[in-house]
């Protein structure tokens, strides 16, 4: 029996190691801490900077959706290898030819290749374990992949500090297309089977299908359009306002020094919460209802502080965060029924990426009026009333039970 159950379970679990070793390669880049530097020393000013980002995040955007119906009618694994291949171009283009003109065809790289492994990463390992029958183990694996991820990003800034003072930038970027080349690799290893929501193999849609059937799902099923919001609000807001971590420090008072330690006290919470996630996968709407609402109180209680030590609620509420948004990706995942899995998913990256640049731009025009804590406390709103419409959906659904009961 135990032979057996080895047997049925050792192929989840290559995929489960691919996965990980994928989610490391992919975020251990040791460009991420001083690209920005980088673009300083060359002479760029904040408005040219700033465009980058605006570049990178359009090209992300634009790529999203057809990508993941290319995911859908080619292979989900190829888009996986080619991904990082485009970020390895782009970080060579950085340090061989550091000019503004580089920098934009990286961060158009850099975006397409967020757009390929967005939704074809989702579906593919989804389909895999809903192959070997442990679709239940998604919300678990997911979550620790991302655990695995915020791992490698500490490690990356661990290392580029030496890296950097040894070799400067091209030794930095050396070491990231490295990365990327051992990320595109390790791509090839998954492996890929197409399957109906009846377990049988099926032959690839054509492009054009694949999107016109996602986009038809995503928005003309109540319950995939539901899981598609909850998972592009729930991801967006926080993941947006980690990036504003050190200014709130800065504004309790903590030295330069100490910010790193801010930071990584975040990143411990955000790790827990993507350990948590399996457990969590149990949770009724209105249990996961419960721990937003708990999240931004905490969020917002620390924030609004003034104190450093406000940063330790923070770091619980980004850990809830992110045990909610690996829920609520689970959840999307299994109330997809039709082909194009991994072009929902993408409509599901879009709305994660227009949220975000919508959270940009509020807590820009609040914090310049009110201050870090108070922007902070502001955007914990929209995770309260996301947690009053689970609630509601639950007692609704309550309800209909008794009633047909």
């Amino acid at each position: 029996m135990f032979s057996l159950t080895r047997a049925f379970s050792a192929p989840a679990d290559r995929l489960v190691g691919t996965l990980y070793v994928y989610t490391f390669l992919d975020e251990f880049v040791l460009l991420y801490p001083v690209y920005a530097l980088l673009f300083t020393d060359t002479g760029l000013s904040v408005a040219e900077i700033t465009s980058l980002f605006v570049i990178w995040s359009v090209a992300g955007m634009v790529l999203e959706v057809p990508s993941g119906a290319w995911a859908d009618a080619v292979s989900r694994r190829l888009l996986l290898c080619l991904g990082p291949l485009l970020a390895a171009t782009g970080f060579a283009l950085w340090v061989i030819f550091p000019s503004y003109w580089a920098f934009a065809v990286g961060f158009v790289l850099w975006g397409a290749r967020d757009a390929l492994s967005s939704g074809a990463m989702e579906a593919l390992v989804y389909e895999e374990l809903q192959r070997h029958g442990q679709a239940g183990r998604y919300a678990q694996v997911m979550g620790r992949a991302s655990s695995v991820g915020l791992l490698a990003d500490a490690l990356a800034i661990a290392l580029a500090i030496p890296v950097f003072a040894v070799g400067g930038y091209l030794a930095v970027g050396a070491a990231s297309v490295l990365a990327c080349l051992l990320c595109s690799a390790t791509g090839l290893a998954f492996r890929e089977h197409r399957a109906t929501a009846s377990g049988e193999d099926e032959e690839d849609l054509g492009y054009w299908a694949s999107m016109k059937a996602g986009l038809a799902e995503a928005r003309g099923d109540r319950r995939v359009l539901r899981a598609v919001l909850l998972v592009a609000t729930v991801m967006a807001i926080w993941g947006a306002l980690e990036e504003y971590v050190p200014f709130l420090g800065t504004e309790a008072g903590v030295a330069a020094t100490g910010i790193p330690v801010l930071v990584l006290i975040v990143w411990i919470g955000a790790t827990g919460g993507g350990l948590l996630a399996g457990a969590a996968r149990r949770l009724s709407e209105r249990g996961l209802a419960v721990a937003l609402a708990v999240a931004a109180l905490a969020m917002a209680g620390g924030a609004l502080s003034g104190h450093p030590a406000g940063i330790v609620p923070i770091a619980v509420a980004f850990g809830l965060f992110q045990m909610s948004g690996v829920v609520a990706d689970a959840r999307l995942q299994d109330s997809i029924t039709g082909p194009s899995r991994a072009t929902v998913t993408s409509v599901a990256g879009l709305g994660t990426n227009v949220v975000t640049l919508l959270v940009f731009a509020g807590y820009g025009t609040v914090s310049s009026m009110t201050g870090h804590g108070v922007a902070f406390a502001v955007l914990a709103a929209p995770y309260v009333l996301v947690a009053l419409w689970l609630g509601l959906r639950q007692r609704d659904r309550d309800v209909s039970d008794t009633l047909l009961g």
